[in-house]
């Protein structure tokens, strides 16, 4: 059955309540590995309110110490059967299946992170099975008042290179909210949705579902440049995850 992440992540913070968490209720996947689960899978969290939020928990028991742990995935793509050219709105709540392809919802992300120190990973994939990710060991948002605005520091590299720290300190831009700080609208222009800076992006995770290589239009794709040194280049699979710094 497919679990629907706006179905499940309309928070009473939403309306301005800011509950307590009960201890035997897990706050992110950090929380669900703890527990003592040891498969990935779908858990409910708890990121702010008593209304359970699905969510996808990659969960590495052994490996390197900045692999261990349960990662929470905020962002997923893997096959395009989610449109993810959406409304303001869409992106506060979260939207798509949490089987498949989602994002998580700028709310809830500001929940779990505006009390508690977190980490960022993000994985690649292209479409002949080579794979890189960038690694952040600070990851934050600011309030919707402030426009979710995006702090990240402490890049690591994994193979992919470094295409966020662009986006640093930059407020969320939809298509019917433009707050990045170019003259135009850039979440229209490159057919998504993210933390876009001066000249867009450098990283457009949430464009278009396109298959590699694709110069049809500039940078729609699901772009992480800095690992082709490409802006035509569209990935087969992006997620990205963030887990708990203790």
């Amino acid at each position: 059955m497919e679990m629907m992440v706006f179905l499940t992540a309309l928070l009473p913070v939403l309306l301005g309540c800011d509950c307590g968490h009960d201890v035997d209720r897990p706050v992110d996947c950090s929380d669900v590995y703890k527990s003592g689960q040891t498969v990935s899978g779908i858990y409910s969290i708890y990121s702010a309110a008593d209304i359970p939020v699905w969510v996808y928990c990659q969960i590495i028991s052994d490996g390197k110490d900045e692999d261990k742990g349960g990662w929470t995935v905020i962002q997923r793509r893997v096959d395009g059967s989610v449109n993810f050219y959406q409304p303001w709105n869409h992106y506060k709540r979260g939207f798509g299946n949490v089987e498949s392809e989602y994002w998580l919802g700028l709310e809830n992300m500001y929940q779990m992170t505006r009390n508690r120190k977190y980490m960022l990973r993000v994985d690649l994939e292209d479409f002949t099975g080579r794979k890189g990710f960038a690694l952040y060991s600070s990851f934050s948002l600011g309030c919707e008042t402030d426009g979710y605005k995006l702090q990240i520091s402490g890049f690591k590299d994994g193979g992919a290179g470094d295409s966020l720290s662009y986006h640093n300190a930059q407020k969320f831009t939809t298509l019917d909210k433009d707050q990045d700080s170019y003259d135009k609208n850039c979440a229209k222009m490159f057919l998504g949705a993210f933390w876009y800076s001066a000249g867009c992006h450098t990283a457009n995770p949430n464009g278009v579902y396109l298959w590699g290589d694709d110069s049809t239009h500039h940078a729609i794709g699901a772009v992480w440049q800095s690992w082709k040194n490409n802006f035509s280049f569209s990935l087969k699979s992006i997620s990205m995850k963030i887990r708990r710094v203790t």
